[in-house]
């Protein structure tokens, strides 16, 4: 299962229907062009060295927990997913919108429902990245590799030697596992990678810098 598929699945379709003024199923399919895109954009700012650290720091500031039992949307700070979502696309963030809007979806459910979903997105990175550090850290876990600005956990050692670009590698890796390989056309990636590819196209890594 793809990571917008694992997202989907925690969302209150219904509470976002109700909080929107929408319905449930409209809500799913914005949801389903939305997701690709802020984990593409996600994906594009990360391939620069600036924009993976900016991004691990962001991370920090996320929840691994929110999705598990499904996402409680108290604990969602749209407002911080508004500064987050103008920091993943850009000043190519109008632009996408309206992109995203050509498949059907109501572009003024998108402007509203992605300040939403970036911060659950966030936390659901936070999530894989922690479960891949810590399967990859050694017998420390993932106490032994720090975030940015982050000092190692007292009585976990000193972090490893390049540890922000071994944690740097492990997020690329979370990205593209979460769109489904990195936006193959085949199987269920399919979706994801006509919304990056063919869709979006040069929009995605306006937030690079």
């Amino acid at each position: 299962m793809s990571g917008v598929d694992e997202i989907l699945n925690a969302l209150p379709l219904d509470q976002l229907a109700s909080n929107l003024a929408s319905d449930p199923q409209s809500i799913a399919q914005a949801a389903q062009v939305a997701l690709p895109a802020i984990l593409g954009g996600l994906q594009a700012n990360a391939q620069d060295p600036a924009g993976a650290n900016s991004l691990l720091d962001a991370l920090t500031q996320h929840s691994p927990d929110l999705l598990d039992g499904g996402v409680d949307l108290a604990a969602v700070d749209a407002s911080d997913g508004e500064r987050a979502a103008a920091h993943i696309f850009g000043s190519n963030q109008d632009q996408v919108i309206q992109q995203l809007g050509n498949t059907g979806v109501s572009s003024v459910l998108l402007k509203k429902l992605i300040p939403i979903l970036v911060p659950i997105v966030l936390s659901y990175v936070m999530k894989k990245l922690s479960q891949q550090a810590g399967g990859s850290a050694g017998s420390g876990g993932a106490s032994d590799i720090t975030f940015p600005g982050e000092t190692p956990a007292a009585g976990g050692g000193a972090a490893p030697a390049g540890g922000n670009d071994v944690l740097g590698g492990l997020l690329g890796q979370v990205l593209s596992g979460a769109l489904g390989g990195g936006g193959s056309s085949a199987g269920g990636a399919g979706a994801a990678g006509n919304i990056i590819g063919d869709l979006l196209g040069g929009l995605l890594g306006g937030g690079r810098r």
